[in-house]
């Protein structure tokens, strides 16, 4: 390695990098700059140099080569209390992070549960201090997407979006097909007296669950029953107080199909506590298979959402679009984990 004229030693440059992984400084750009048109063989070659050189990235000077601030936005749209109850949002954030890493990227949490935070963030994000944003839990009616697509930045949300699905990319699990997974494993269970405990209505997720689970009581030949389903709010406490609506309006009920696990946590407690056994009197089924999932006695029969392979899509995505590429929405397969719930 060089050294300075005082001695000291200079740190690795770029040149270093390619020199050592025995490619051109070019290739070495492209592997910065997001990987594109890097073979698997220089990949290796070039991470396996950067390790050896501890070569590391200088983010301003590439800021100023590029236009680029080299970071993403990690948005998540609901208050800051949720974001440290529901073990989904640190999950994402987790994938999400570990994924841009591996391309030398930070990522920013911006938290904005009010009007006025949302208005800050997006002037924030639209004078150019992010590359692109992953937006999480999106609202039907949130103004914030639509300002941050017409302003041209590069946006992946998390979920299917609720009636501008074409307009901006997504990643998605596939909720109405699990949806319909789940119902059929309860009725194959033995039970016909099924509730719901949906997610909001207004966000990704809630509207296919609910549509999963008519579809199976239609082709069941069960009725729709307006009593048996309640919205939810996808935390705990929304979950017990959705359970004695539930058992006040249809106390006859057999099993629940709850649209997300913390929920599932809060409707089991309150069936315990109001002397129903489950799974004997009651099934309980949940969505996502999060740690709330093994966390409670009986642990939760879920339907597991492939949280890796969404952050991993997302991140995908949005490096995509930020290289200039259009990207569409994926949709990903859920998977059902039976265990004592139901």
């Amino acid at each position: 390695m060089a050294t300075s004229p005082n001695g000291r030693r200079k740190p690795p440059t770029i040149h270093d990098v390619a020199r050592e992984a025995g490619v051109s400084r070019g290739t070495v750009s492209r592997f910065l700059n997001g990987g594109h048109y890097v073979s698997p063989a220089a990949r290796t070659a070039v991470e396996t140099a950067i390790r050896k050189t501890g070569y590391v990235v200088n983010r301003h000077a590439r800021s100023l080569s590029t236009g680029r601030s080299d970071s993403v936005a990690f948005l998540l749209t609901e208050p800051q209390e949720k974001f440290f109850e529901d073990p989904n949002f640190n999950v994402l954030l987790r994938g999400c992070t570990e994924h841009l890493a591996r391309h030398d990227i930070p990522l920013l949490l911006m938290l904005a549960s009010s009007k006025d935070e949302r208005r800050r963030l997006t002037r924030y994000i639209t004078s150019g201090h992010v590359d692109g944003v992953l937006l999480v839990s999106n609202h039907s009616g949130d103004p914030v997407a639509a300002e941050l697509r017409d302003a041209g930045i590069p946006l992946v949300a998390c979920g299917k979006p609720l009636g501008t699905a074409s307009k901006y990319s997504y990643v998605a699990a596939a909720d109405r097909d699990g949806a319909q997974e789940m119902v059929r494993h309860l009725i194959a269970g033995g039970r016909r007296r099924i509730g719901m405990v949906t997610g909001p209505l207004d966000a990704p997720g809630g509207p296919d669950r609910l549509a999963g689970y008519r579809d199976v009581l239609t082709e069941a030949g069960l009725p729709h029953d307006p009593t048996l389903v309640v919205e939810g709010d996808y935390r705990r406490t929304g979950g017990e107080e959705a359970a004695r609506r539930l058992l006040a309006q249809a106390p006859d009920i057999d099993a629940v199909f709850v649209a997300s696990d913390l929920m599932a946590l809060g409707v089991v407690n309150t069936l315990q506590q109001s002397g129903r056994s489950v799974p004997d009197d009651i099934a309980v089924g949940g969505f996502d298979d999060s740690a709330a999932a093994t966390s409670i006695t009986p642990a939760l029969t879920t339907m597991r959402q492939p949280y890796d392979r969404i952050s991993a899509e997302m991140v995908r995505m949005l490096l995509a679009q930020i290289a200039g590429e259009d990207t569409a929405g994926v949709i990903l397969p859920t998977e059902l984990v039976v265990r004592e719930s139901a």
